[in-house]
């Protein structure tokens, strides 16, 4: 991870979570900012939500706003997962090591079942293999998977995988969520359809992830079925997070969707994550630790290289990640000129 010391610039690569909202987003706030309007959802932009987004996924789905990716996932886990049952993922999913037991405290005790996959994916047969206990008033219960799309590693999960990975779950009766923080990233590389990595894929619940790709604090619980909802609407308003004003959510989703904002942000981060990655493999010194399929880049950078980045103000932290890959991340307005004046530093 790269992080900011002295020179604001040299944060540029740390995450797509240190950037600000796009235009499209932030105009819509300030339009949603003019009137008065009906609190906690019942405003026309939440209500609208629901039919924006059964166009996309060309399905009919059930939608509830969030503030954060954390409270989306541990939500939407928390009606699929009772407080005796297994939830199984990847051991470097955001869910395991990123969310401080988020899972497990909206679940009220759900334990998390950890599987070692390749390149950061759960492989369907380990998955398989793994699923046991049910029935057995000892154990803990085979309730749930999740899979993130993109992928911790930067990888993305193919349709054929997910749609293998589901149908190991749904044999088990086990439901399927997919923590999408990097939604966008994945569809626009995979070139498919919302609905093709989804629910004809699979897919019961989704985290569609937003704030990563030019919103300021914005994601979304989509379910594609409705008998999953459970008590979503009360889960919600215990955890505080059914906001007074969430239109300030709404407008964010409502314009991220629109006109295909999210798809245009997402395209941008990808080619720029590409052209990092390429630019970067021209160093002999530096090897990729994960392939770039997105806007994630992982890479094994020497010792000596990475004293000279930080020589020129960045600060880079090489234990993050196993193998002492380094993450590098672009984003929706990351700039050609910023990741030539990257490379340019290596190659001084």
């Amino acid at each position: 991870m790269v992080q900011i010391k002295t020179k604001r610039e040299r944060i540029k690569f740390a995450s797509d979570n240190v950037t600000g909202a796009c235009p499209e987003v932030l105009d819509a706030i300030l339009k949603s900012n003019d009137d008065d309007k009906t609190p906690y959802g019942n405003d026309k932009l939440s209500i609208n939500l629901k039919d924006k987004f059964s166009e996309i996924f060309e399905k009919e789905v059930i939608v509830f706003p969030a503030a954060s990716g954390t409270a989306a996932n541990a939500l939407a886990l928390s009606t699929i997962t009772p407080s005796f049952g297994n939830i199984y993922c990847h051991r470097l999913s955001h869910i395991n090591v990123d969310e401080c037991g988020a899972p497990e405290f909206y679940t009220g005790g759900a334990k998390l079942i950890n599987l070692n996959g390749i390149n950061g994916k759960i492989m369907a047969a380990e998955l398989d293999n793994s699923i046991s206990g049910k029935g057995i008033v000892h154990h803990t219960q085979p309730s749930s998977v999740s899979i993130s799309q993109l992928c911790e590693t930067g990888v993305t999960y193919k349709l054929d995988e997910i749609k293998n990975i589901s149908d190991v779950a749904h044999k088990h009766n086990l439901s399927i969520h997919m923590d999408g923080a990097r939604f966008a990233n994945a569809l626009v590389s995979l070139n498919c359809s919302p609905a093709e990595m989804t629910w004809k894929s699979g897919i019961d619940v989704l985290s569609f992830g937003a704030t990563k790709n030019g919103c300021l604090a914005a994601e979304a619980i989509i379910f594609f079925k409705s008998e999953l909802v459970g008590n979503m609407p009360f889960l919600m308003k215990r955890a505080g997070h059914l906001l007074s004003k969430m239109r300030f959510v709404s407008a964010q989703l409502d314009a991220y969707i629109t006109n295909d904002v999210w798809l245009k942000n997402a395209k941008h981060a990808n080619a720029m994550g590409k052209k990092l990655s390429q630019g970067l493999q021209l160093h002999k010194s530096i090897e990729l630790a994960y392939p770039t399929e997105a806007n994630e880049v992982f890479v094994k950078i020497p010792k000596y290289l990475i004293d000279q980045l930080n020589s020129h103000g960045y600060k880079i932290n090489d234990d993050e990640w196993e193998d002492k890959a380094v993450r590098l991340v672009a984003a929706w307005n990351t700039n050609p000129s910023d990741i030539d004046s990257f490379l340019n530093i290596i190659k001084s």
